[in-house]
């Protein structure tokens, strides 16, 4: 009987390196880094496009999209945010088509002030953020996600997003402010 050798999952701190090999034509990198992005980039989908068979199609063409366009990275140390950019914009296309009634129009997402200070997230905040995550504004969720479920920088997600790092930040702060007050109501 034929074991396949246990492997381990890829670090984040791996992702580059990997872009630069498969830029150079290895396909082993190439594979592990699409396997690599794969799980958090569906999570990030799912975010954004409702319905579960959509999300797969849209990570798919994501997918074939970054592994297409790797050759044109040229910084491979950008690779998640890039890999995000490519994500975000194919799933928004989905979601503008998907026709869902009870869907938020993406278009309508707007910008809050920029809060005083900065937003630090404590440990009780972290705890119920995947449980209380769809409670939250879709503008703020997605970032959030991002954050701190999928530990991307600021400048990352605004690399992703395309949008400025003020937003970003502004877009965290309101959806910790909002989960903390869904914290508060159920004390």
């Amino acid at each position: 009987m034929h074991h396949d050798p246990v492997t381990r999952p890829t670090s984040v701190s791996s992702l580059p390196s990997l872009a630069a090999r498969a830029q150079l034509g290895d396909r082993g990198a190439l594979e592990e880094l699409l396997c690599a992005l794969e799980p958090p980039l569906l999570d990030h989908v799912r975010t954004i496009v409702s319905d579960q068979d959509l999300a797969d199609d849209v990570l798919q063409e994501a997918l074939l999209r970054v592994s297409r366009a790797l050759g044109s990275l040229r910084e491979p140390e950008w690779v998640r945010a890039w890999a995000y950019r490519i994500t975000t914009r194919e799933a928004i296309r989905a979601a503008r088509t998907e026709r869902n009634a009870r869907r938020e129009a993406i278009d309508d997402w707007d910008e809050f002030p920029a809060p005083e200070g900065d937003a630090v997230a404590d440990e009780e905040v972290l705890d119920e953020l995947r449980a209380r995550l769809a409670e939250i504004p879709r503008r703020s969720q997605l970032v959030l996600r991002m954050r701190y479920l999928q530990e991307l920088s600021q400048q990352e997600i605004a690399e992703a997003l395309e949008i400025p790092v003020g937003t970003v930040k502004s877009r965290i702060a309101y959806g910790l402010s909002v989960l903390r007050r869904l914290l508060d109501r159920k004390a």
